[in-house]
């Protein structure tokens, strides 16, 4: 039934990993499973049969899409299935995007769809790193265009020593979380977090994947030559020769006077004269071709920058290519949030807000990996105003998603753990003007909010972007690109981290790949620019965080008791806890490991809550006095008297008073107030107490 049906197998750092094909989803361009170990990965590519009118890009879509039955769980929300994509499924879409797209023909304009669904995972074998594979499989076999295929690894760093796709246990020990994508010659994508490991160890991570990476290349290459189809053919869509060639005679001089100001606006005012003086004189000659002419002017605009860059060393705002933009640092601009930070380079500002809460607002996951819970967010946003243009806000997209994560990730390393900064801590990036690297402008004003916080972070982190411009072997780096750079150029190399080491990377391509020459000047140009603005600007704003936190954050206490006393401070149905709250003010989180955290607007209500726990879940002992006891019960032959929270104990008539008591009533009445000694504890742990030994003891 299944004539086509192929399987292919290769050891990939030390574990099967099997490809099979011609059995599910034969209508796809083309199609496969992937297994590694038990992660199960299906990889579908396909292409619309003509290319979309109007366009000016490649629409290309690649869709992670995480199916919780993978990991034998049912979706908590109301529906019981899975709705828009997790926070982890959308970076995964980036990820696999980023290294394909620049390998697509620059002339296609069909529809492209890559969707990766997970059957099964295994936590020992990424998902991710298989869904990476079987896109770069699923492209070569089929007949859609495409210049691959790559590779992925992901790559950790246990005890000092690199491993290539690290299992479960090791990821937790690692100090490092590389992906890297690469074809047979070249490095096409990189992403990191990190503990602050140095350029050298970097580097080498990223060399030693590499190397694997291609024998997984290889592989690849030898199931394209066995079942691969030929490439479909398409209507080429490449810019109309002669018409920008006649463009670019008229109107080079004014696109070159139009681009050449380190002012946005100005630019802008300026090409918009060029776009109507062009309009005026191409209209007529090329009647109904707009786009095609709007085209030919970008493709001038990127001409006479990248000649710029690689003839004269020249960039659009006049710096040298190793040269930072203006910068400024300020904290504590709003009043009543937790904590602020203005950060500005050139024309990109970002303003980022940091509100700190109890442990109860960490962030509920519901994705499959074992992620349950998480304590720190950053939410980047970038509305409309910030590039001039008047445009309704929207939910955020995967960019903004993409740029939120990457923050959060830089700064992770740095954060304090939860026993010592009982806090759940979320930061908001608001873009309020942009010209260029607003994801490393949120990572410095991130790191300037958490400071102003009060947030014992244990280094500063600083992030900035490098660029690069090539022409067959000359190609030569640039620090903090702007928009055009970003535009015209070919790579975005984000870094940060602290003076110690990297924290985070990530690296967007518009070319075929980087070689090992490339990859080592982008760190070492990012390593001196993000210890000039930790220590010229960003220290000089504040210097350490704030020795407390703000007056309108709550303030927070932890502590940790036995967990078999959770059940005691909690009470029957909750009565013991809500009391204290009540009582107190204060908002008390326990975890099943006995980790108590208590908030409260002011710190006495904190400590105050504290104190009342700390009577619930200590164990008396014998010879212990207890003073300002409630009496709560009378019998015939004795008092019961509360002398901790939730702790009873019983005065029995005879040790009432230091003379014969004949009725109970003749010496308390409940709600009286007394002081007893703890005399016994018996086998069946009850409690005996004395009023009249208490009275020796005065």
């Amino acid at each position: 039934m299944f004539e086509n049906h192929r399987i292919f197998k290769y050891e990939f750092a030390g574990r099967p990993l099997i490809i099979e094909t011609g059995k599910i989803s034969q209508l796809a361009n083309g199609s496969c499973l992937v297994r590694y170990g038990d992660t199960c990965i299906l990889a579908n590519a396909t292409a619309s049969a003509a290319p979309r009118d109007g366009i000016d890009f490649l629409p290309l879509s690649v869709d992670y899409e995480e199916r919780l039955y993978a990991v034998g769980r049912i979706p908590g929300s109301f529906n019981r299935r899975e709705g828009r994509p997790s926070t982890k499924a959308i970076l995964t879409s980036r990820v696999i995007d980023r290294p394909i797209r620049p390998l697509f023909p620059k002339d296609l304009r069909n529809d492209v769809c890559i969707s990766l669904l997970t059957l099964s995972v295994d936590q020992d074998n990424s998902p991710e790193i298989a869904a990476m594979i079987g896109a770069s499989i699923a492209l070569s076999i089929s007949d859609i265009p495409w210049n691959g295929p790559i590779g992925g690894a992901f790559v950790g760093m246990v005890d000092g020593k690199i491993v290539i796709n690290p299992t479960l246990a090791e990821r937790e020990k690692s100090t490092l979380e590389l992906t890297v994508a690469a074809s047979e010659k070249k490095v096409v994508m990189i992403e990191a977090g990190a503990k602050e490991v140095s350029d050298e160890e970097m580097y080498n991570a990223i060399m030693t994947a590499f190397e694997e990476i291609r024998g997984l290349v290889a592989f690849i290459n030898s199931i394209v030559a066995e079942i691969g189809k030929p490439k479909f053919s398409y209507p080429s869509c490449e810019v109309d020769h002669d018409m920008f060639e006649a463009i670019k005679e008229f109107a080079i001089e004014d696109v070159k006077a139009a681009l050449d100001t380190d002012d946005k606006t100005v630019r802008d005012e300026r090409m918009q004269v060029v776009y109507e003086k062009i309009y005026a004189k191409f209209d007529e000659i090329y009647p109904d071709s707009r786009l095609m002419i709007n085209e030919c002017v970008y493709k001038l605009q990127k001409f006479v920058v990248r000649r710029w860059l690689l003839d004269e060393k020249k960039r659009v705002d006049g710096r040298r290519m190793d040269e930072i933009r203006p910068l400024a640092s300020e904290v504590g601009l709003i009043p009543r949030v937790h904590g602020s930070g203005l950060f500005t380079r050139g024309q990109t500002q970002v303003l980022t807000l940091a509100t700190l809460g109890s442990v109860s607002d960490q962030q509920m996951l519901d994705g499959v990996d074992t992620e349950e819970y998480k304590r720190y967010m950053h939410h980047y946003n970038m509305p409309g105003y910030s590039v001039g243009e008047a445009k309704a806000s929207r939910s955020p997209g995967r960019r903004e998603i993409g740029h939120g994560a990457l923050a959060e990730r830089a700064l992770e390393p740095v954060l304090p753990s939860l026993e010592e900064f009982p806090y759940t801590i979320r930061l908001v990036s608001e873009i309020v003007s942009s010209n260029g690297s607003t994801s490393q402008g949120s990572i410095c004003g991130s790191t300037l909010a958490l400071m102003d916080a009060g947030v014992p972070i244990t280094a500063p982190v600083a992030g900035i972007s490098c660029g690069l411009i090539t022409e067959g072997d000359e190609w030569d780096t640039m620090i903090d690109i702007q928009g055009l750079e970003d535009f015209f150029g070919d790579m975005d190399f984000k870094v940060a981290g602290t003076h110690k080491g990297i924290t985070a990377i990530q690296m967007d391509l518009k070319i075929d790949g980087l070689t090992p020459e490339i990859i080592k000047q982008a760190l070492e140009t990012t390593h001196k620019a993000r210890l000039y603005i930790l220590d010229e600007v960003m220290l000089k704003a504040i210097p350490a965080p704030r020795e407390d936190v703000s007056e309108f954050a709550p303030k927070m206490i932890s502590m940790k008791i036995h967990p078999d006393k959770i059940r005691e401070v909690i009470g029957s149905g909750g009565k013991v806890i809500q009391k204290i709250c009540a009582d107190t003010g204060a908002k008390i989180d326990i975890e099943d490991d006995g980790s108590v955290f208590i908030s409260a607007v002011n710190r006495d209500s904190a400590y105050e809550a504290k104190k009342i726990v700390d009577a619930i879940v200590f164990e008396p002992e014998v010879g212990m006095v207890f003073d300002n006891c409630t009496v709560t019960r009378l019998m015939t032959f004795g008092a019961f008297v509360e002398f901790a929270p939730g702790k009873e104990g019983l005065v029995h008539i005879s040790k009432l008073d230091k003379k014969r008591v004949e009725k109970v009533e003749d010496v308390c009445k409940v709600g009286d107030k007394m002081k007893v000694k703890l005399i016994e504890i018996d086998d069946k742990g009850r409690i005996n107490l004395s009023r009249k030994d208490a009275m020796d003891e005065e």
